[in-house]
């Protein structure tokens, strides 16, 4: 299996090339169960992030990046956008996103009381990979509908034309692989 070997917040990862399509594969950047990159890139990304008051990513990836961030700023809470209602929700608010890695348009939704917490927040969007901007449009809908100001985007990488965006913070990039 080909893949591409990462450097970031000092470490080395071998990522798998995944096939998009027939003309592009993309490098599997996947901080789940990996608790030294979670924790290092968790650590970087904190020296690097703005003044905010409260942190939301999008299910799932993202979630330990949020935690650990969380965890190292002595915050006692972070926010998620879900990938489908849950009963516990009332009135969640949601938004429609088409990621480089879904195959289909998902929906992500915040609960009325973590739209409620966000209001008049300074609010900092975390995620481990920036690519086409599309989830993090998603974030930013449901940030500026809860009344919440963005204070920064911030991600591991950032994946193709997304290295090229000056209103993102990222440790490394990623390439994309044009066959």
């Amino acid at each position: 299996m080909a893949t591409y070997t990462l450097h970031v917040a000092g470490l080395t990862r071998e990522l798998p090339l995944c096939e998009v399509d027939e003309k592009l594969d993309i490098a599997a950047f996947i901080m789940f169960g990996d608790v030294e990159l979670t924790v290092n890139c968790a650590r970087e990304l904190v020296k690097l992030a703005p003044e905010h008051d409260v942190i939301i990513t999008a299910e799932a990836k993202g979630i330990p990046l949020a935690y650990e961030m969380a965890h190292q700023l002595d915050v006692n809470r972070y926010l998620i956008a879900r990938k489908g209602p849950k009963v516990y929700m009332k009135n969640p608010i949601s938004v429609e996103v088409k990621s480089i890695t879904t195959e289909k348009v998902q929906k992500l939704y915040i609960d009325k009381n973590d739209a409620d917490f966000m209001k008049g927040k300074r609010v900092l969007i975390v995620d481990d990979v920036i690519s086409t901007g599309e989830s993090l449009s998603a974030i930013e809908t449901l940030v500026e509908q809860a009344g919440g100001n963005i204070v920064g985007r911030m991600a591991v990488l950032a994946e193709g034309d997304a290295q090229k965006r000056a209103d993102i913070t990222y440790l490394e990039p990623l390439p994309l692989f044009f066959k």
